[in-house]
């Protein structure tokens, strides 16, 4: 099974895929944990340099076919051959990331994330968990963490248009998207979230 995690900066994709992992480890599933952009040692390379805040300021369409040159190496080397192998792959940020973060905030053109969509990914996932909060929380929340990366810098506006985004991709695929709201504690999250896997199992 794929499973992915999406949403806006601060939200708790990574406490709910902890947790996940360690529930269903716990249940004696084989469980892969890995994320995008990232994955393997040369995605991890473009991560850095998509991540990292530089004088050179990075162009929407460089910064798009970088995410797609990391992703085509992950799905390549970790997460098909995972599946392959009747894992569960639990994949922090996949194709709806660059669909909400390229077109939605960066006004890209939806047919060009598509087409290479088309051409690169062969696995969409099996359920895409949307964890949804309101910009604002989700901001004061990677505020406290560490030193904001090239995406965190963005201004309010930015994360408005993904927010919008990600709605309207739950919307179109209401059969994969399940939407999480947020706001409500780890545990309460979670146990929803192990209700919908235990379904799909």
């Amino acid at each position: 099974m794929f499973i992915s995690f999406e949403g806006t900066e601060g939200v708790g994709k990574s406490t709910l895929i902890a947790t996940l992992q360690a529930t269903l480890v716990a249940q004696q599933y084989d469980v892969i944990l890995t994320r995008e952009p990232g994955g393997t040692p040369l995605a991890e390379k473009i991560r850095q340099l998509l991540l990292q805040p530089d004088q050179e300021k990075m162009c929407a369409s460089t910064e798009l076919l970088l995410i797609y040159a990391a992703r085509a190496q992950h799905l390549d080397q970790v997460i098909l051959p995972a599946l392959n192998a009747n894992k569960i792959v639990l994949c922090d940020r996949f194709v709806d990331a660059s669909i909400a973060y390229q077109c939605g905030g960066r006004g890209l053109d939806r047919q060009h994330i598509d087409l290479l969509t088309e051409n690169f990914v062969s696995r969409l996932p099996d359920i895409t968990f949307w964890l949804d909060a309101p910009v604002e929380v989700g901001m004061q929340r990677a505020q406290k963490r560490a030193a904001l990366d090239r995406f965190e810098q963005e201004k309010t506006e930015f994360f408005n248009r993904v927010r919008q985004t990600y709605q309207a991709i739950a919307t179109q695929s209401p059969q994969r998207v399940v939407c999480l709201d947020a706001t409500q504690t780890p545990k309460q999250i979670a146990e929803i979230a192990l209700q919908y896997i235990r379904q799909k199992i």
